[in-house]
């Protein structure tokens, strides 16, 4: 991020899209190679497990072991010594246009993400079971969902549940929400046939990616400001609102149009 602008050294070479791009490719080896479901599991348990031993029991020098703040992580640590470019996170955990100390989208946190994105294979797994009716997919989903998130909780004491870091109880709770989110709309949409409602997001998803990169090149909010700005900016807080209001209706009316000259941006 930022090569055009910064040059190679200041670039920000951590990113979401890289993240994904790579904890997607190692759950496919992993999903493909793996004999049994059971095997993949195994590799999730792992994973998560051996997060967590890393970040709680390894020692970062002059600091020590478990301690999960910006500096003292030992995702910090390992970003500062092989993750090249900038850091993006600040000893105070905010953004940094320098002097960054650990980046939420770093090395270890991408390891981290293969979890989640293994958990996903899970969900996919069960809905394709034909052997299970369809109720009782989403009553396994929901299960599983419960029980993830009761776990990251009642661990969370003793591990905190950060985002940043990507410690295993947060990839517990965030893929406890996902579990229970696929059970619901399953059910609503797949089970009940309720899909009307759903238009409007399904416009988005089929060319999220695209979306994304228009708001990563293009400054979408001074574009809007650009045109509008005089009229919204003396009302205060409620232009603000206006202002978010507007640039969103304005991108889901381009994706609308994409989607209806099916006009779909795919990796």
């Amino acid at each position: 991020n930022g090569i055009f602008r910064k040059g190679f050294t200041d670039a920000r070479y951590a990113s979401v899209l890289a993240q994904i791009g790579i904890a997607y490719f190692f759950a496919f080896v992993i999903v493909v190679f793996s004999k049994s479901f059971r095997t993949s599991l195994f590799w999730l348990i792992g994973i998560l497990a051996g997060i967590a031993c890393v970040q709680l029991f390894i020692p970062v020098p002059g600091i020590g072991a478990g301690v999960l703040t910006p500096e003292g992580c030992i995702n910090g640590y390992i970003d500062r010594l092989f993750l090249p470019g900038r850091l993006a996170y600040g000893p105070d955990a905010n953004m940094a246009a320098t002097g960054g100390v650990f980046d939420a989208l770093g090395l270890l946190c991408i390891v981290s993400a293969i979890g989640i994105t293994l958990m996903g294979t899970i969900a996919g797994n069960i809905l394709q079971r034909e052997s299970l009716t369809e109720y009782r997919k989403t009553g396994i989903l929901a299960v599983i969902g419960i029980a993830l998130i009761i776990v990251a909780l009642l661990f969370s004491p003793y591990y905190p549940i950060i985002k940043k870091c990507w410690t295993s109880t947060y990839n517990l709770l965030a893929g406890g929400i996902s579990f229970l989110l696929i059970a619901l709309f399953y059910l609503i949409i797949d089970i009940w046939h309720i899909q009307k409602w759903s238009f409007y997001f399904r416009v988005i998803g089929m060319n999220a990616i695209f979306i994304y990169l228009l708001n990563a090149i293009v400054p979408v909010g001074n574009v809007t400001d650009a045109f509008v700005g005089w009229i919204i900016n003396p009302l205060g807080d409620a232009g603000k609102l206006v202002h978010v209001a507007g640039y969103l209706a304005g991108e889901w009316l381009l994706l609308y149009y994409m989607y209806k000259k099916k006009i779909f941006i795919k990796v």
